[in-house]
């Protein structure tokens, strides 16, 4: 038990796909070997799910507050009360004021260090803008709510790790966000996660360029050399190992990116669509840079197929895993570091004892 992680998990939008990959990623009790999950949601939309679904053998635990877990059972949170309608396929404002309820209190108990880990159900970008969310998406809202400089998109599965310089940024305004700078904090989020959240000790991470053959040599686009090549050289003075640019097409229609630890794009779908078509069913999101682990699923909400029993819940088992296996390489990397230092300490002590300084 001592093992256990307590793993906090919003449900995301009720009328999509979220309550039937939790419900049949958790129907296997052996999951319950690694975490102790809470559902922040409703037990009143929980039930009319596994209803929908045919589901019997499967219960949730309610629970008052995320300090009352059971460890041995699936807890669930009423987070929104009884008042909530559920209607599966469709985008609604309820849904989205539910989506939002869920995820203030779940990171509220982050706030708090109430648990340090943390997967998110799909929700619907558009149902839950409000005066209150206002972002293109869950990264940019914990962004803010923990109040870090930057973060990083990771997209993760076990064939490649691939992160993105611009995320939800419409395509028109990409280059504006391709400098130096931006590219230098991406790196940096990158290497640090390769070495802290995946145990990599001399990560070796690929740059993709930005335009079509990573510019020609400036035929097709400057970018690579006024920007991108500059910035990949003061990444490596500072011990980053960063190689490129190279053409997205190429690297990704060669294979090459088997050759390297970690992938750094230039924005979404340069990055996304490849490794969606690679690890569509297996994949996981990550958000590296923040004080907090935070994993979900790469697929949305599917409306389109909500209540029908198909969802595939690959994609979310291993956002669990992804999420417990960073939880214990952070854990060592921080063991390793203190007793590094502990090492060092003791050396500088016995030589001082010596009369050496």
């Amino acid at each position: 038990m001592a093992n256990k992680i307590l793993l906090g998990i919003t449900h995301g939008d009720i009328n999509g796909i979220s309550y039937e990959v939790i419900i049949k990623t958790f129907i296997d009790s052996r999951m319950l070997d690694m975490c102790t999950p809470v559902i922040y949601g409703s037990p009143k939309v929980a039930a009319y799910h596994r209803k929908a679904l045919n589901i019997d053998n499967f219960s949730f635990n309610n629970i008052r507050s995320v300090t009352d877990f059971n460890p041995k059972r699936v807890n669930i949170i009423d987070c929104i009360g009884d008042d909530v309608r559920v209607e599966l396929g469709k985008s609604t404002e309820e849904a989205g004021k539910a989506s939002f309820k869920v995820l203030e209190m779940a990171v509220n108990d982050m706030l708090e260090k109430k648990f340090f880990a943390l997967v998110t159900a799909p929700i619907d970008k558009d149902n839950i803008q409000s005066d209150k969310f206002n972002f293109p998406g869950h990264t940019e809202y914990l962004q803010q709510k923990f109040n870090v400089d930057d973060v990083l998109m990771l997209m993760i599965s076990d064939k490649l790790r691939i992160g993105v310089v611009t995320g939800h940024v419409p395509v028109k305004d990409i280059p504006a966000y391709i400098t130096e700078e931006n590219i230098l904090k991406k790196l940096d989020i990158l290497n640090q996660s390769m070495l802290t959240d995946f145990g990599i000790r001399k990560p070796k991470i690929a740059v993709l360029g930005l335009n079509p053959h990573a510019g020609d040599n400036g035929v097709i686009g400057n970018e690579e050399k006024e920007i991108i090549i500059p910035a990949l050289e003061k990444a490596r003075e500072n011990n980053i190992v960063a190689l490129g640019p190279y053409p997205a097409d190429g690297f990704f229609g060669s294979r090459h990116y088997e050759k390297f630890d970690a992938i750094l794009a230039m924005y979404h779908d340069q990055g996304l669509a490849p490794f969606k078509a690679i690890s569509f069913n297996k994949g996981v999101n990550y958000t590296a840079g923040l004080p907090i682990i935070r994993t979900s699923p790469v697929h949305g909400t599917a409306f389109d197929i909500a209540g029908e029993n198909i969802a595939n819940p690959n994609s979310f088992k291993e956002a669990i895993y992804l999420a417990c296996d960073i939880y214990k390489n952070k854990v060592s990397h921080k063991q390793l570091n203190k007793d590094s230092l502990q090492k060092h300490t003791v050396e500088g002590s016995k030589n001082n004892g010596n009369g050496i300084s």
